[in-house]
């Protein structure tokens, strides 16, 4: 009746709908019930937090936000608000493997066997390559990942995909870091540049394990793929890139800034790989400590 009042005369909606015109105008002049202000509130919440993820994040990840804000609030409440506001997160496509392989180079064997994460950081590091297009050609991103805290450690982007382009990720890690690692392995797939003489001195000079997958095999690599299905679905295939400059600009912000600091990810208790290794730290502190 109040959003057609300028078309129909309240005696007549109300004689069509069966309702006392009392009734409707008693009706206007009410409070909002508890229920209806918390609704409000929580949807309001939601559209901040989706539009501030970039519009990315599903319901488990906004649940985490609202709770970090002190919210008491459910999953399932939080799946039906986006619903109704029809907002959705943004999920990963299957991957497709890039492997390039030289059979004149050396393969380590698999010191991982799918087993990321072994409870400390600097024990296993994954990395690998990927292609990214722009108007003006292609660029290549490298990373190194420690799979403790899946906090990307080290990167590099250039026009070119030699080996180099591992080597300064590797070098990034490693100055990121401190201090050489004890006895960390470093797990990449059968590329080319990740089985050259080159990396296989580099990594004996740093201290580093070497531990490959089998080819074609992208579980065997998975961690490391899933980084960068987060990276083209959630920020790279949703804009347009004109320059390789501004495409290497931007990676490099988006993986330092949003990647490491702010995205909540699942496996770390929804919380930022940054935010996860300074727990880890005041962890290990306490621990000596008490030692």
């Amino acid at each position: 009746m109040h959003a057609e009042k300028t078309s129909f005369s309240f005696t007549r909606m109300a004689r069509l709908l069966e309702v006392s015109r009392s009734g409707y105008y008693a009706w206007t002049v009410r409070a909002p019930s508890q229920a209806e202000v918390r609704r409000v509130h929580i949807e309001q919440k939601v559209a901040f937090l989706h539009g501030d993820s970039d519009e990315v994040y599903g319901s488990p990840r906004i649940l985490a936000d609202l709770r970090a804000d002190g919210e008491i609030v459910s999953r399932k409440t939080v799946a039906k608000t986006m619903q109704r506001l029809g907002l959705a997160g943004i999920c990963p496509k299957k991957w497709k493997t890039i492997t390039v392989i030289d059979h004149a180079d050396a393969y380590p064997g698999d010191a991982v066997k799918r087993q990321w994460d072994i409870g400390a950081l600097n024990q296993v590091w994954v990395g690998d390559i990927t292609y990214l297009r722009t108007w003006r050609g292609w660029v290549y991103l490298a990373t190194v990942i420690d799979a403790h805290s899946r906090r990307v450690i080290g990167w590099a982007i250039a026009e070119h995909m030699r080996t180099d382009l591992i080597e300064d990720a590797l070098r990034m890690a490693l100055v990121l870091r401190h201090i050489p690692p004890v006895r960390v392995i470093f797990h990449s797939d059968r590329g080319t540049q990740h089985a050259s003489a080159q990396i296989t001195t580099f990594a004996a000079a740093n201290g580093i394990t070497r531990s490959m997958g089998l080819t074609g095999i992208c579980w065997d690599n998975a961690m490391a793929e899933s980084f960068f299905a987060t990276l083209k679905t959630e920020f790279y295939y949703r804009r347009v890139w004109p320059t390789r400059a501004r495409a290497a600009r931007e990676v490099a912000a988006w993986i330092e800034d949003r990647y490491n600091r702010r995205r909540r990810h699942s496996s770390i208790g929804q919380i930022s790989p940054v935010d996860f290794e300074m727990q880890y730290s005041s962890k290990q502190a306490e621990v000596q400590l008490a030692a």
